[in-house]
């Protein structure tokens, strides 16, 4: 009896809905790690404020769109039938999940096991993208009939991998940002994940192709040279006019396309921003518990990515990366994703400027490929992004009912490596049991190579600080 009304409280729990549910919860973690109750009320309806906003923002570009996409599709027989939505409905699913929280608890057990075990510097305070290691983990359950000791291992490994990689980066971090010895900022963003790969295909240029560096041109003057045409919105307008154009779609459809598509990309940047300061009071207060456990060790912060975005270079290959990546999906074998919400690869651009330090043609020619990576991603993960939508209730508007979307998101590789792993162990097949032990052995040693190639970087550029200090 108990149990069945503890079930029916966490089922009207959940009923609420995401935005509800993250508004008491944030609300509740916030004041147990001591955070005040306005603020923690703050940041709870901040939370529950973007999670709407991000599901009307995709309501009404996929009202808009929809039916252009599928005249293209009927139209020329391109198999792209999954919309690319972004980053923000695998946000909306997770944050709406209460898994997420369980995977938040595991990966601070895991930063704070580390920091005792003197195996990283790096205290991660960046809570709010826990979400895409939840999407890691989400996926690994869906496809290993739920099996949670399989997917909590999976999750720690990542994250643990993802604070080692928030330490080697740190010295090219202050490098590129110029930032003193002093200071105590990095990031230990999931996207960066990808930059071992970058790591591998810029030693083959060193080796093959050095001579491209001598084509390197100022990538701040081509920002200012792009202006608004770069933007957002201008860019959202152009996804419209293509898709209307596709679509065969009269003037005035096309027009109310682009209109609309850069309102949408203008605003997925706009409330993207709202979640950092949501989780903020959150991350303050265990920011402010941890450090008073660690008193007199150095540790670095790691937070959100946009630490980098200073830097043109970044802006620039992601200008130049957009059409590259429409072309590559239209013409990819196995992609049937149709870019959209994540034309823009801000999600593969910060760890091309950390690799090549900031050299736009590298930049431009790694990215270009490594992009169908990040393309069949978002295909395998359709099928688990659009049936885990529909079963939280928040399927976005517009889309017909038996219509496939996704997202050209983060960690193509860890989300391919959760898919692999999770049938492995749902079915025990000897076969997939085998590719998933290559895989793994495969992925430890590239990240081992590439901690190694870090460090050497860094301690040439200590070697180098020291002489220059020296000669000054």
């Amino acid at each position: 009896m108990f149990f069945e009304k503890l079930n029916d409280a966490f089922n009207g729990f959940i009923n609420l809905g995401g935005s509800a549910m993250m508004f008491i919860i944030i609300t509740i973690l916030s004041l147990i790690v001591g955070v005040s109750i306005s603020k923690a009320i703050e940041g709870g309806l901040r939370m529950a404020i973007a999670l709407t906003g991000m599901g009307a923002i995709i309501s009404l570009l996929t009202t808009a769109f929809s039916p252009a996409l599928n005249s293209f599709v009927e139209s020329t027989g391109v198999a792209l039938s999954v919309t690319d939505l972004g980053w923000a409905p695998l946000a909306v699913i997770t944050w709406g999940s209460v898994y997420t929280l369980y995977f938040a608890f595991i990966c601070l057990l895991v930063n704070v096991f580390m920091l005792i075990a003197k195996k990283t510097t790096t205290l991660n305070v960046d809570l709010f993208n826990i979400w895409n290691l939840s999407v890691i983990g989400l996926l690994t359950m869906y496809y290993s009939n739920d099996n949670l000791i399989l997917t909590t291992l999976f999750v720690a490994f990542i994250y643990a991998l993802m604070l080692i990689n928030a330490d080697v980066m740190k010295p090219t971090i202050n490098e590129l940002l110029g930032y003193d010895q002093n200071n105590i900022t990095t990031t230990a963003h999931p996207s960066l994940l990808i930059a071992p790969l970058v790591m591998v295909l810029n030693k083959f240029i060193d080796i093959c192709l050095p001579f491209i560096d001598k084509f390197d041109f100022n990538a701040e003057a081509l920002n200012k040279k792009i202006g608004f045409w770069g933007s957002n919105f201008a860019i959202g307008a152009y996804l419209g006019i293509f898709i209307g154009i596709l679509g065969q779609l009269s003037v005035a459809e096309i027009f109310t396309l682009a209109f609309t598509g850069a309102v949408a990309l203008e605003l997925f940047a706009l409330v993207g921003s709202w979640f950092g300061p949501a989780i903020g009071p959150l991350s303050e207060g265990i920011t402010s518990k941890m450090s008073k456990r660690f008193k007199g060790r150095k540790l670095l912060i790691g937070i959100d990515w946009p630490i980098l975005a200073t830097r043109a270079e970044l802006w620039a290959v992601a200008n130049i990366l957009a059409p590259i990546l429409l072309l590559v999906a239209i013409f990819l074998p196995g992609n049937t994703v149709l870019p959209l919400g994540g034309i823009l690869l801000t999600v593969l651009a910060p760890a091309l400027l950390i690799v090549t330090k900031g050299r736009v043609v590298r930049m431009t020619i790694i990215g270009t490929i490594l992009i169908p990576l990040f393309l069949w991603g978002a295909t395998f993960i359709a099928k688990f992004v659009t049936e885990t939508s529909k079963a939280m209730g928040n399927f976005p508007n517009g889309l017909a009912a038996d219509a496939l979307f996704s997202s050209v998101d983060s960690d193509p590789i860890e989300k391919m490596l959760a898919i692999l792993f999770g049938k492995a162990v749902d079915t025990w097949d000897i076969k997939l049991i085998g590719f998933s032990v290559l895989a793994l052995a495969a992925y430890i040693l590239l990240f081992g190579w590439y901690f190694k190639q870090m460090r050497k970087e860094n301690k040439k550029m200590e070697l180098k600080q020291n002489t220059d200090k020296k000669v000054s």
